[in-house]
């Protein structure tokens, strides 16, 4: 977790600290077993080529989580996510494994992010902001929203 971000610190324009991350089919295997997720377009290879997609791809939802964490870490512990939404809009694929611990060089995905709004409703001190999973080609694959209450430095 990054160190504590205060609402007066934050403009609209700013950038949300980015958040690479890497799936792998591992990884896959284990967030469908702890989503409950096992649908086997993200792990079968024979499955996600007669649905057209070529090979299995990343989870949505683990996308998704992804974003949640991009927020989370960003603003702190006295942060508060309020509001988090995404769409899916393009296949992710993972990488293969290598062996049982290390995967095959491949695809990194950046979480990324900027302030839209700053503003005060029913006490709290809110921040607006687009959030987005970008593959490695700069396509933004799972565009979405967040919405986040600061502390103020003034309420310290």
């Amino acid at each position: 977790m990054s160190k504590q971000l205060y609402y007066e610190d934050v403009q609209a324009g700013a950038e949300i600290t980015p958040l690479a991350k890497i799936a792998t089919t591992r990884m896959l295997v284990q967030w469908a077993g702890a989503s409950g997720d096992f649908n086997p377009l993200h792990y079968e290879d024979d499955f996600a080529k007669a649905m057209g997609v070529g090979a299995p791809i990343v989870h949505g939802a683990l996308k998704r989580a992804w974003l949640g964490q991009l927020m989370t870490d960003w603003i702190g512990e006295k942060g508060v996510l309020k509001k988090l939404s995404c769409q899916y809009r393009g296949m992710d694929y993972p990488r293969k494994m290598q062996t049982i611990e290390e995967a095959h060089e491949g695809e990194t995905w950046w979480c990324k992010g900027t302030v839209t709004k700053k503003y005060d409703e029913g006490g709290e001190h809110l921040v607006e902001c687009v959030i987005w999973v970008e593959n490695g080609k700069g396509e933004k694959t799972t565009p979405g929203a967040a919405i986040v209450a600061l502390p103020s430095k003034d309420d310290k």
